[in-house]
C-alpha cells in the first residue's frame, strides 16, 4: 500500500536554509554545542509550562548571580580575584601557626635530645632518629599543617556554596580548545591543595583519553609542600622593595602570577599531547550548574577539610621521615674530608649553573622527591654543612644565607619556576601509577615536567644574562 506524502514536509526553501545552517555548523565542537542547545531551549519551554516555583525570588537571584559569574566579561576577573583572596589568606594567616608549631616542635626536641643523653645513647643514633627522622617530620608537619587548615576549608566553603562548579563551567572551553575536558578545572582546583589527592579526583572525568590529560598536567600547579618554597622566595627577592603590611599583598601577586603561568603551562602541555600521544575528540561537558546556598559549615565544611588535611598529612609524613634519615646519613658520612651531601652538591653544581641555580638546589630537589616540603631543609642543611635538616632562625638569616652562597633574584626566580614545573612527589607518582596502571605514563608523568622545568628555567638563565640583568 502506497504511503501520501507528508502534507507538512519542509519547503525546497526550508530545506537549503536547513543545509546551510548544518554547513556553518561543520565543525564537531559547534554542533554538539547546538544540539545540546535545543534539548536545553526545549526542556526550558516544558518546565517554565508545567513546573511552578514556590520561590521564584531564589531562582531569580541565581540567574542574576550566574549572569555576573559565569560571564564572559566578569566570569574570569572574578575567579582570578578569588584565588589571589585564598592565596592572600593563606599566606597571611599561615605564618603565626606554622612558627608557633616549629617552637612547639623545637621545645620537644630539647627533652628528647636529654632523654638521649641520660641513656648515654650513641652520637649516631641521636642524629639519625632526632636530627634527621624527627626533624624532617616535624618540618612537614609545621609547614604543611596551617597551610592545609586555612586552604581546604576555604575551597570546600567555594564548593558548598556552589561557586566552584562555576568555575569549572568558565574553563570548559579552553579546556575543549586544549584537548582536555571541563572537569579538569575541578581536578586541577584540588591540586592547590595537594597533587596526590587531585590525581584521584580524575576519577570524575569519564573519557579515559581526558582523564590522562589531567593526571598528567596536574602537576603545573602548585600543590602544599610547594607553597613555602614560592611564598618563601617572592617575599625574600621578589617583594623586597614593598614595606609593611603590603608585603603579604604583593607576595600574593607574585604567586599568583606564577599559578597563572603553570594554567598557562598546563593549558600549552594539553594542547601538545592531544595532538601527539593522546590524539582524540574532546568529549561534550554538560554541566547543570547547581543552585547557590548556604554552607554547611560544621558538618561539610571543617568535618571534609579535616579528613582531606589529615589524609595528605598524613601520607606526606610517611614518605618524609625516611627522606630525613637519609639526608641525615648523606650528610655525615664522609669520603675524602667531605660528606657525600656536599660531593653531591659539587657533581651537579655546573649544571645547577647552567640553569640559573647551583648545585645544592639541584640536589636538594632530587632528595626532596618524597615530599616537597623537604626541599628547602634540605638545601639550608646543605649551605650550613650542619649534618642535620635546620630551620635558620627568622627569615632575614635565612636570606643572609642564601646571598652569602651567592643568590640573585635570578637564583630564587629560577628555583621558584623549577619547583612550580618539575616532577611530581613520590605520593603523587604513586598515585598516578596506582590509578593508570602503567610504568610508561607514570614514568612520563615525571619527564615531561622535568623537561619543560629544565629548559624554562635554561631559557630564563640565558636570557637574564644575555640582557645583561645579572
Amino acid at each position: 500500500m502506497e504511503r501520501p506524502l507528508a502534507t507538512n514536509a519542509p519547503s525546497a526553501s526550508a530545506l537549503d536554509q536547513l543545509l546551510d545552517k548544518a554547513r556553518s555548523m561543520s565543525q564537531g565542537d559547534a554542533v554538539r554545542d547546538g544540539i545540546v542547545g535545543d534539548i536545553y531551549k526545549i526542556t526550558h519551554e516544558i518546565c517554565d509550562a508545567s513546573v511552578r516555583y514556590e520561590d521564584r525570588a531564589k531562582l531569580a537571584s541565581t540567574s542574576r548571580l550566574d549572569r555576573i559569574l559565569t560571564s564572559k566579561l566578569w566570569g574570569f576577573p572574578i575567579m582570578l580575584a578569588m584565588l589571589a583572596v585564598v592565596f592572600w589568606l593563606t599566606i597571611a594567616g599561615a605564618n603565626v601557626p606554622s612558627a608557633m608549631l616549629a617552637d612547639m616542635f623545637g621545645f620537644i626536641e630539647g627533652y628528647i635530645t636529654m632523654f638521649f643523653q641520660a641513656i648515654h645513647a650513641p652520637d649516631w643514633l641521636h642524629g639519625l632518629l632526632v636530627l634527621g627522622l624527627y626533624r624532617g617530620s616535624a618540618w612537614v608537619i609545621s609547614v604543611m599543617l596551617p597551610p592545609m587548615a586555612i586552604f581546604f576549608p576555604t575551597f570546600a566553603l567555594l564548593e558548598n556554596f556552589g561557586y566552584l562548579p562555576r568555575v569549572a563551567f568558565n574553563m570548559d572551553r579552553l579546556f575543549k580548545r586544549a584537548g582536555g575536558h571541563g572537569k579538569q578545572a575541578l581536578t586541577m582546583s584540588m591540586g592547590f591543595g595537594c597533587n596526590a589527592a587531585a590525581i584521584m579526583s580524575t576519577r570524575i572525568i569519564e573519557s579515559p583519553r581526558e582523564r590522562m590529560l589531567a593526571i598528567v598536567t596536574n602537576n603545573f600547579v602548585p600543590c602544599n609542600g610547594r607553597w613555602p618554597t614560592l611564598i618563601l622566595l617572592a617575599s625574600l627577592f621578589m617583594t623586597v622593595s614593598v614595606s609593611g603590611g603590603l608585603q603579604s599583598f604583593a607576595t600574593a601577586g607574585v604567586v599568583l602570577a606564577m599559578v597563572m603561568f603553570g594554567i598557562v603551562v598546563t593549558f600549552t602541555v594539553s594542547w601538545v599531547l592531544s595532538k601527539t600521544l593522546l590524539r582524540g575528540v574532546p568529549t561534550h561537558y554538560t554541566l547543570e550548574l547547581p543552585p547557590y546556598r548556604r554552607p554547611q559549615f560544621w558538618k561539610t565544611v571543617l568535618l571534609a577539610s579535616r579528613d582531606k588535611s589529615w589524609s595528605v598529612l598524613k601520607r606526606a609524613v610517611i614518605v618524609a621521615a625516611p627522606a630525613g634519615v637519609i639526608t641525615w646519613i648523606l650528610g655525615n658520612v664522609f669520603v675524602g674530608g667531605d660528606s657525600v651531601l656536599n660531593h653531591m652538591a659539587g657533581f651537579f653544581d655546573p649544571f645547577g649553573q647552567l640553569l640559573g641555580m647551583d648545585g645544592f638546589i639541584i640536589m636538594a630537589f632530587l632528595l626532596g622527591l618524597p615530599a616537597n616540603e623537604i626541599v628547602l631543609p634540605i638545601l639550608l642543611m646543605g649551605y650550613l654543612s650542619s649534618g642535620a635538616m635546620v630551620d635558620a632562625d627568622g627569615i632575614d638569616n635565612i636570606k643572609e644565607i642564601f646571598v652569602n652562597h651567592g643568590w640573585t633574584w635570578l637564583t630564587a626566580l629560577n628555583m621558584m619556576l623549577f619547583s612550580l614545573l618539575h616532577y611530581p612527589c613520590g605520593t603523587t607518582l604513586f598515585n598516578i601509577y596506582k590509578e593508570t596502571h602503567s610504568k610508561k605514563w607514570t614514568i612520563l608523568s615525571a619527564l615531561i615536567p622535568l623537561g619543560i622545568a629544565i629548559g624554562v628555567t635554561f631559557i630564563t638563565a640565558l636570557l637574564a644574562r644575555a640582557i645583561g640583568w645579572v
